[in-house]
């Protein structure tokens, strides 16, 4: 069986959220090892929790055994328009994502809740990785910015940093950046974003790594990733393949 699911009510969203949870080959019942945790948006069974999963697996493999077996807990969505963004600032985006304005109760829902009844219901360690894609890697790159202890890796691809803007990219992180272990952005060969004024995929995602080496502790190992050959549409799986191994390279090499 590939993942266990599972239904958690969140008092904060004021709705069933549905979880999907992979353990790992060596996560045994009779047990007492504990094991990193990745959380992963987008995390439905016909969203990214399949084929995370198999990239984390495939890693895994004695004959590979690149990165540390993980429990990846996906969260599926209900209104991911609603969930990964701040409120439009004006009718033009307000128009474009009517539903938009739920980015902090989602974060509340992460760090109240879902942490917490991970960490009660499994032997997750304190090692915790954020995955995101699109307006899911724009909340990643908020909860980096502003909520950096929630976790200690973030893998963030094709983040919709256009939004409101770009009003992420005019603001300044909190001090305890300085903490965060790593943080990989990725982007393809995207092109021009919606918005008022011109923002580039490629662009606001290189200005945004620069500005996290900018305010990162010198011991923060920060990768920025073009893929020139990949879309939008297509950047995500190639993406975290890539970062699971420039963020965990071969011990032999």
């Amino acid at each position: 069986m590939l993942g266990i699911t599972e239904t958690l009510h969140s008092s904060i969203l004021n709705e069933d959220r549905i979880l999907n949870i992979y353990l790992p080959p060596a996560y045994l019942a009779n047990d007492t090892s504990h094991f990193p945790v990745v959380f992963l948006l987008d995390g439905g069974a016909d969203e990214d929790f399949i084929h995370t999963v198999g990239l984390y697996q495939y890693n895994n493999f004695p004959w590979i055994d690149r990165v540390p077996q993980s429990i990846i807990v996906g969260i599926a969505n209900t209104d991911r328009k609603r969930d990964f963004t701040t409120t439009g600032k004006d009718s033009f985006y307000q128009r474009l994502l009517p539903s938009a304005g739920g980015a902090e109760k989602f974060v509340r829902f992460l760090s109240k809740e879902l942490q917490p009844y991970v960490a009660a219901r499994y032997r997750g360690a304190e090692d915790r990785t954020l995955i995101g894609q699109s307006l899911a890697g724009l909340l990643a790159s908020r909860v980096l910015w502003f909520y950096p202890d929630l976790f200690n890796r973030y893998i963030i691809i094709s983040p919709s940093l256009w939004w409101n803007d770009g009003e992420l990219l005019k603001t300044q992180p909190v001090a305890a950046i300085a903490n965060v272990k790593q943080v990989y952005v990725a982007v393809g060969k995207e092109g021009l974003a919606p918005g008022n004024t011109p923002h580039v995929m490629e662009v606001d995602a290189n200005i945004f790594a620069d500005q996290v080496r900018k305010y990162a502790g010198k011991h923060t190992q920060i990768v920025f990733d073009y893929l020139p050959e990949e879309d939008h549409a297509t950047v995500g799986h190639p993406a975290l393949f890539r970062a699971l191994r420039l963020l965990f390279p071969d011990p032999q090499r």
